[in-house]
């Protein structure tokens, strides 16, 4: 058992199981307890899919981030699919992601730190425990990992032998991110002329400036003698995987202590977060989380009082260390400038070190004519533009941005400068849970959220 530090002084324990003894919510009853602990048996014989280095690099990273450093770019599925695995859509959503961080990264004037909602993201929360279909009701789909999207009894049974699956298609995904991050393909020019595809077409020429200053920076770099050969960080990326730590059992399963520090890590992937759902300060999603030694994140939503997020900031960041808790706040466009002063000025009285990042996606889903849950895109961008707003007034950091976003041209969210209407919904929607940017509405919000960094970074080198 662990012996975590209460801010008093005082001890208590925790162990990677301690989170059983607490309430649970979102997760499933497993119907054959035998099947269930084989599972977890075989799973806690695995290697961890991430490694206890490569998180505190992470957490270091976050640290400058907190600090206005650096630049947090976090977005990937919604929830992964079993049926829709392939290497294709691996590689194109990295694809976009480099596209979006070099956006960010000349409008921020910083490092933009790059991590996926991939590896890992199979659960998913939901709102209500069952659905109804043609006067069937049915438990809820909650993911690959715990059941499956057909609407018939036997799918809808939580299965553990999918967490077994999960690990393979997360291992599998580790494997290509990792080849990709450092075998030449995230190249810093091949990813500019990437994005030249986007902004010479004519509905995206408002961005064609912006990309064109990039390339003279690139020009200049390489007539400088800065290029491939002379500097590896030019064809080679830092990526990390994140995802909500929902499924405990599958969690606790990739728990290992880290032979450097003799702590505990999350071995399931570099950064783990808590839902709006699940943050209850004594329940057993922030047991767990508190625990382990990874950078953490902490939803924030409407309901979200100043008293939960001071018991929940000392409960999983009990000696303020910089980079470990990052804040996600959604909220809903409209409902920003309501709810979110009020935590800023929160963190600020209990002097707490925290990245804020703003999840645009989750508090703007409407329900279209046409019956399709979508996104308008122009709240997403209004919901990023009152983030900034308010931490401009609070003289705070905006460190980062959340997005659900897929580097498929699926049609999902509705907007951009494509044009994605009400009746193509129906064209290529295939979330299995929420609504999705697709690649050019991604690469586009990247370009409205650097041109938000760099007015930001010109009025601060003005007053100074």
């Amino acid at each position: 058992m662990a012996q975590l530090a209460n801010t008093d002084g005082t001890t208590h324990s925790w162990s990677k199981s301690s989170w059983r003894a607490k309430p649970r919510v979102q997760m499933p009853d497993y119907t054959d307890e035998a099947a269930l602990n084989a599972v977890e048996a075989q799973l806690s014989k695995y290697p961890p899919l991430v490694f206890a280095g490569e998180a505190r690099t992470l957490k270091k990273s976050l640290a400058a981030v907190s600090r206005g450093e650096a630049f947090l770019l976090q977005g990937g599925d919604c929830a992964e699919s079993f049926a829709q695995f392939s290497a294709d859509t691996i590689r194109d959503t990295f694809k976009v992601m480099l596209q979006m961080a070099m956006v960010l990264t000349h409008g921020a004037k910083v490092p933009v730190v790059k991590v996926g909602r991939m590896a890992g993201q199979f659960a998913k929360p939901r709102s209500a425990p069952t659905e109804v279909k043609d006067g069937q009701e049915l438990p809820s789909y909650r993911g690959d990992i715990i059941n499956e999207l057909e609407f018939t009894p036997e799918a809808r049974i939580p299965d553990p032998n999918k967490m077994l699956q999960a690990y393979t298609q997360a291992a599998a995904t580790l494997n290509l991110l990792r080849a990709f991050s450092t075998g030449g393909y995230a190249d810093v020019h091949q990813v500019h002329a990437w994005m030249l595809g986007f902004t010479d077409s004519e509905e995206a020429e408002k961005y064609r400036a912006m990309a064109n200053r990039i390339g003279d920076t690139l020009d200049f770099m390489r007539a400088a003698g800065v290029n491939q050969d002379t500097a590896h960080t030019l064809q080679s990326v830092d990526f990390y995987t994140s995802h909500e730590s929902l499924l405990l059992e599958y969690e606790e399963a990739l728990c290992r202590i880290d032979t450097t520090s003799g702590l505990p890590i999350a071995g399931s992937g570099h950064m783990i977060w808590i839902g709006d759902r699940t943050r209850q300060p004594d329940g057993a999603h922030v047991e767990f989380a508190r625990g382990v030694q990874n950078p953490i994140g902490l939803k924030c939503g409407p309901t979200t009082t100043a008293d939960d997020l001071k018991v929940l900031m000392e409960k999983l960041n009990p000696n303020n260390e910089e980079g470990r808790l990052t804040l996600i706040a959604r909220f809903g466009a409209g409902s920003v400038g309501e709810h979110l002063p009020r935590l800023v000025k929160t963190v600020q009285d209990e002097g707490a070190n925290v990245v804020w990042s703003c999840d645009p996606m989750h508090g703007n889903t409407i329900k279209s004519v046409s019956g399709y849950k979508t996104r308008p895109f122009d709240s997403v961008l209004r919901e990023v533009r009152e983030f900034f707003d308010v931490h401009k007034a609070e003289g705070t950091v905006p460190g980062g941005v959340h997005f659900e976003m897929t580097g498929q041209d699926v049609t999902e969210c509705t907007g951009g400068v494509r044009a994605v209407t009400d009746e193509d919904l129906s064209d290529r929607y295939h979330t299995a849970c929420d609504p999705r940017l697709n690649a050019s509405q991604a690469l586009e919000l990247a370009f409205l959220v650097a041109e938000e960094l760099g007015d930001r970074v010109a009025e601060a080198r003005a007053v100074g």
